[in-house]
């Protein structure tokens, strides 16, 4: 009898967590992913959420007759799946449409890799959670780096539309798993990571272990990568499932004023193989800061975003580029750093709030020419994180340089500054 309650029970969850998938109905779970949730009880319950990101760019000269482009796009369409089996134990499981940014016309890497054919939905984050304690967790799978405030935001929770504009870590520069070194900032690792409260502050602390490259001779010995963060939040603390983070929380978490310092090393990291051609070690630095005021007098909330990253690839300028199955994984090499601020005016227009911004962004190879981008807009939030509307303006030789994932960083062609015109749109539940 009781092995048929627990078959019972199985059954359940996985129609209960189907029929939250499909009708969107259920309780609210108190985290970063607002899902639909079914409880057993209090220590065994499974959660299913979605989110997409959409938007539609007009770019200068990207057109295939040299006019402003008009291209629309679905950036992101996941699906979150959350839940815990026992007391200590819980898992997660995220998926994502792998070739809806990448397989699109005048996108590198169109049609390659995990990018062929007309869909790939795919994995994105498979982690077994041992969560012991406030101080002390292992997560262990295919997971986020604990790498900058940046890329532990993750797409849908910058306060910006589009907030990965410095160069990427290693593990957001590959099409595909054991081709090179992660993917989307995941990679398979295990992660221990804990916060503790010093003095009335805050203290994360997030230690990872990772596969890394995995290129060939590149990284013959097959060395690990190793991952580390350290934040410190001054102020109010930040309430977010394990060491994720937020660009912005519109002023619901209060004051907020953190720190953070991160650190990730590979032997032989990265490089290039053949004639005239060296490997070297990656050494990635980056620090980050977030500055959250709710004004007095319901005057609305100011927030400020700074990042500075210091890359150490010492290989020199390739002969020849490519990827890493091509004999090179050409990481940048140099520093980089963005700074933006936004205000959220109080008075709500129709069913939200606007936020304007304007956004910064340098970028400063070892072997090319420097590069920096402007980004003046305004986001309308409807419902935080969950449901914005973006509309910004851009110009730079940003992406006359082959952009944030750096295509071109080992050369030194004349500047051009462009301008380009987006409007956004990111929902999830």
């Amino acid at each position: 009898m009781k092995v048929e309650k627990s078959r019972w029970w199985r059954k359940f969850l996985v129609a209960g967590a189907l029929a939250a998938l499909v009708a969107g109905t259920g309780s609210t779970l108190p985290s970063a992913y607002a899902a639909g949730t079914i409880k057993a009880d209090e220590d065994k319950w499974i959660s299913v959420g979605m989110g997409i990101r959409t938007s539609f760019s007009a770019v200068e000269g990207r057109s295939p007759s040299g006019h402003y482009s008009n291209e629309f796009s679905i950036d992101n369409a996941r699906i979150y799946i959350n839940g815990k089996i026992h007391k200590y134990v819980g898992f997660e499981f995220n998926t994502d449409c792998h070739n809806c940014s990448f397989g699109q016309s005048g996108v590198a890497g169109a049609g390659t890799g995990i990018t062929a054919g007309n869909s790939a939905v795919g994995l994105l984050d498979a982690i077994g959670k041992f969560e012991f304690n406030e101080m002390f967790n292992l997560w262990v799978g295919r997971m986020l780096l604990p790498s900058e405030r940046g890329e532990l935001n993750g797409p849908f929770y910058h306060a910006t539309y589009d907030g990965f504009r410095t160069p990427f870590f290693p593990a957001d520069q590959s099409l595909n798993f054991n081709a090179g070194a992660g993917l989307y900032g995941r990679d398979n690792a295990a992660t221990f990571w804990g916060k503790f409260h010093p003095m009335g502050t805050h203290v994360l602390y997030a230690v990872s272990v990772s596969q890394g490259l995995r290129a060939g001779a590149i990284n013959g010995g097959n060395s690990l990568m190793y991952t580390g963060r350290l934040q410190w939040n001054l102020l109010n603390d930040e309430k977010n499932p394990g060491y994720y983070t937020s660009g912005t929380y519109y002023g619901t978490g209060g004051d907020i004023l953190a720190i953070a310092g991160s650190v990730q090393h590979q032997k032989d990291g990265a490089g290039a193989t053949g004639v005239g051609n060296t490997v070297s070690d990656f050494t990635g630095l980056s620090v980050d800061v977030l500055f959250e005021k709710v004004l007095p007098n319901n005057m609305g909330v100011f927030t400020f975003n700074g990042e500075f990253k210091r890359f150490f690839a010492n290989y020199g300028a390739p002969t020849g580029l490519g990827a890493p199955g091509n004999g090179c994984f050409c990481v940048f090499n140099g520093h980089s750093w963005t700074v933006y601020a936004l205000y959220l005016i109080p008075q709500e227009i129709g069913i939200g709030r606007f936020q304007p911004y304007i956004r910064f962004t340098s970028i400063d190879p070892r072997y090319g020419n420097d590069r920096n981008e402007w980004e003046p807009g305004i986001n309308y939030v409807i419902s935080g994180h969950n449901a914005r509307v973006s509309a910004f303006y851009r110009y730079g030789d940003l992406m006359s340089h082959g952009g944030p994932a750096g295509a071109n960083y080992f050369t030194t062609p004349t500047s051009q500054r462009v301008d380009s015109f987006h409007v956004a749109l990111q929902l999830q539940y």
